[in-house]
């Protein structure tokens, strides 16, 4: 549930919904607490300026008749039928005999000069709470008004009622709102996602399917699409600029070497300029190695092998590469070791993965040095297949990970190469939508091709 919430918090779409249909709830709610506060305010106010005006009028009438008035205009107040449930009046001597109204007794003390307070009373036998005001009468007796709040408690507690009723509304809004706005968001936004997810994996002719509206998703997914139209014939144009270039290269130069190779069969073994043809021939030949390699990095890069893809066991492609290179680790006194031999199947291209393990094992034994040992592994982990090439050697220092894969980078320049292996290793791994992962293998450098396993 957790993991499923934490998710769900990462999509922007999710977050802005959130915090949209949280700004509504709130304005909702504060809405309502303000209606809240003021019906509950204005029964309150009602209820103490009928309570003050009662007190007046009461004390206007002891002032006039005495103590029994005031007793008198009791009675017919409670005997009127107006308000009589909610009425409060008691009058007592100064003994504190009740002289009328219908407090069974004195309530607890409360403040004079006619300031209101909240008092638990007992009212024809019935305990509520009131509020009340108590005056003492200049002959020694207490007059004592109030108005039971029983009734107001009930409006009370019926507003609160439909307040929180229509927060659970605006609550339920929220959830159902966020929920929608999200799959709106994500409607509109997903296919441009998904479309350029697409493009990353080489199908460059895929554009964002327009949507049928006239919204600013509409206008974005427009400018996409003519911006994926002018990367892609930028592209076609580098892309025919590059071949034309390498096979228009590659021509000349093949009728260079076979022109110096005619002409150093032509030089006797003691001829001067023997040695200098011999070299002008390597030269020639590891330029042209140079160009067969960057062409084949950029048809991997292109996708152009895709639709090759089938069920490519890569235990099987670790056996024949170790075989291949048994001689050579033999030669060189490396021990090279076939292990874990674990099954592993994944989709792809069998002749570009066993080129790309190929890369990884040439490059173990070249830099591992004499005596080492190497290992050439398969396995398969979290539902992921991996194939990996680990050495006992002096290893990469970890900030150069970043750079290992560049074209033409090199860590060792008094090795013989060109810089171009690791990067056809990585335009391979990409292309299968897979991963390369270099670690320290204290000591030693281990580099594992990760690939997603077949059907997934």
């Amino acid at each position: 549930m957790i993991r499923t919430l934490r998710q769900l918090w990462r999509s922007v779409g999710f977050r802005l919904a959130f915090y949209y249909g949280l700004l509504v709830a709130i304005t909702m709610l504060a809405a309502l607490a303000i209606v809240y506060m003021q019906t509950v305010g204005v029964l309150q106010q009602r209820m103490v300026r009928q309570v003050s005006a009662s007190m007046q009028q009461l004390m206007v009438r002891y002032d006039a008749r005495g103590a029994d008035g005031v007793a008198g205009e009791i009675g017919y107040a409670l005997a009127d039928g107006r308000n009589s449930d909610n009425e409060i009046y008691l009058l007592t001597d100064r003994e504190g005999r009740k002289l009328a109204g219908n407090l069974d007794q004195i309530p607890s003390m409360a403040p004079d000069a006619g300031d209101g307070v909240h008092r638990r009373v007992v009212r024809s036998g019935q305990s509520a709470i009131g509020y009340i005001v108590m005056k003492h009468l200049p002959d020694g007796g207490l007059l004592v008004v109030g108005h039971d709040l029983r009734d107001q408690e009930s409006i009370e507690s019926l507003v609160a009622s439909a307040s929180a009723a229509a927060g659970i509304v605006a609550v339920l809004l929220l959830i159902g709102g966020t929920f929608v706005f999200r799959q709106e968001l994500e409607r509109s936004v997903g296919a441009v996602r998904r479309t350029a997810a697409r493009i990353a994996a080489g199908e460059l002719q895929e554009r964002v399917e327009p949507s049928g509206e006239e919204d600013e998703f509409a206008l974005l997914e427009h400018d996409i699409n003519a911006m994926l139209d002018r990367i892609q014939s930028l592209m076609d144009g580098v892309r025919h600029v590059s071949d034309t270039i390498a096979h228009n290269l590659r021509t000349p130069l093949t009728r260079v070497l076979v022109r110096l190779r005619a002409a150093e069969q032509g030089l006797g073994a003691d001829d001067p300029q023997r040695e200098a043809v011999a070299t002008a021939i390597r030269e020639l030949e590891e330029l042209a190695v140079v160009f067969e390699k960057l062409l084949q990095i950029a048809e991997v890069e292109a996708g152009a092998r895709r639709q090759q893809f089938a069920q490519v066991a890569l235990h099987v492609i670790a056996d024949d590469v170790a075989e291949l290179y048994e001689a050579v680790a033999e030669m060189r006194n490396i021990t090279l070791l076939r292990d874990p031999a674990d099954m592993a199947f994944a989709l792809g291209d069998r002749d570009l993965l066993a080129g790309a393990a190929a890369n990884l094992l040439d490059n173990a034994l070249k830099y591992a040095g004499d005596s080492a040992t190497v290992r050439i592994g398969t396995h398969t982990v979290d539902g992921r297949a991996q194939l990996f090439v680990q050495d006992n050697g002096p290893g990469v220092p970890p900030a150069e990970f970043e750079r290992i894969g560049v074209r033409f980078h090199r860590l060792d320049r008094s090795t013989p190469g060109h810089g171009l292996g690791l990067a056809s290793v990585q335009a391979v791994v990409a292309l299968h939508g897979g991963r390369l992962q270099l670690g320290d293998a204290a000591p030693g450098l281990r580099v594992c091709i990760d690939l997603p396993v077949a059907g997934d």
